[in-house]
């Protein structure tokens, strides 16, 4: 299975102008933790990190540190996500025909998750992990009054990896990129074309580490991890 790493967005609502996949948590670097899941998963053989060119070299002393076996390359990344991503599909060995999408902020995923994913991806065209809501919904209009309490049974918050058929995401980066679509994640893509995304359950823990309180709780999660 082939993974993409979108890892090229700046941490300004993590109060730095850095790379916050930089960052370290517990002595290591965010994006060290999502290698060692990487390295660990059964089904991952291939990585491919999308950054900026201005970050190769941490990102190489990064991949050094955690005495990675699995090939990566570095590739260009864009600026936004979406843009990352499209040119992460580019960079894929011609014989890939599924690839997972993981965000490098999402340090805590496992590689059981990895490996969850890669496995379901064989029997559907796209999926995303996600987990069900627990708090009640408001849909609310620009004037701040609620509109409507969609049911939260039907309801499931979206994390990563998402997996899809290569040939299939690249035909809906096409047809974004021509329409001019602006999305947050891959399995939005899919759906405006039309194509099938099957859940598969993600992790309580598989938070996306965006703010410094994300960043605490982050290490809570893995001291305790590591503790047992």
């Amino acid at each position: 299975m082939y993974l993409l790493i979108p890892a090229a967005g700046m941490g300004r609502r993590m109060g730095t102008n850095r790379n916050k996949l930089l960052l370290t948590l517990l002595g290591k670097p965010l994006l060290a933790w999502t290698l060692m899941a990487a390295e660990a998963s059964r089904q991952i053989n291939w990585i491919g990190i999308m950054t900026q060119p201005e970050d190769w070299q941490d990102i190489k002393e990064i991949v050094a540190s955690v005495s990675l076996t699995k090939p990566v390359e570095l590739i260009a990344g864009g600026s936004t996500r979406q843009e990352s991503v499209y040119n992460g599909l580019q960079a894929l060995p011609p014989e890939a025909d599924r690839v997972l999408i993981h965000d490098g902020a999402r340090c805590l995923a496992t590689a059981d998750l990895l490996d969850r994913c890669a496995e379901a991806l064989q029997d559907c065209p796209g999926l995303i992990a996600a987990i069900a809501v627990k708090d009640t919904i408001k849909i609310v209009d620009e004037t701040g009054l609620i509109q409507d309490t969609p049911d939260r049974r039907n309801l499931w918050a979206a994390q990563t990896p998402q997996g899809f058929d290569v040939k299939l995401l690249k035909e809906c980066h096409d047809r974004g990129k021509k329409l001019g679509w602006q999305v947050t994640d891959d399995a939005a893509l899919f759906e405006k074309c039309g194509l099938p995304v099957r859940i598969v359950e993600g992790e309580e823990t598989n938070l996306k580490v965006t703010t410094p309180v994300d960043l605490a709780i982050a290490e809570f999660i893995l001291q305790q991890r590591l503790a047992t």
